[in-house]
């Protein structure tokens, strides 16, 4: 944990796994285990390229993970 990317990964991932507990819990789930293995490798490779001075492509590489999870598994943020 020495750099920002380290620390925006745990965070990504542990969205990632909160959000997936708490629809799994549900009756009928809106999604399916596989549907969160894309912003998980989007969170490995941000944090991968950032680490290795690649900021450009790590901070896409964010920004594309983070439209996934809004457009595809649309978590409800409460106000």
């Amino acid at each position: 944990m020495e750099t920002v990317y380290d620390w925006v990964s745990v965070l990504g991932f542990a969205g990632l796994v909160t959000l997936f507990l708490q629809r799994s819990s549900l009756e009928e789930p809106p999604d399916t285990i596989w549907h969160y293995l894309p912003p998980s490798i989007g969170a490995a490779a941000c944090n991968y390229f950032g680490n290795e001075g690649q900021h450009a492509i790590a901070i896409g590489i964010g920004i594309a993970t983070i439209a996934y999870v809004f457009l595809v598994l649309k978590p409800k943020l409460k106000a």
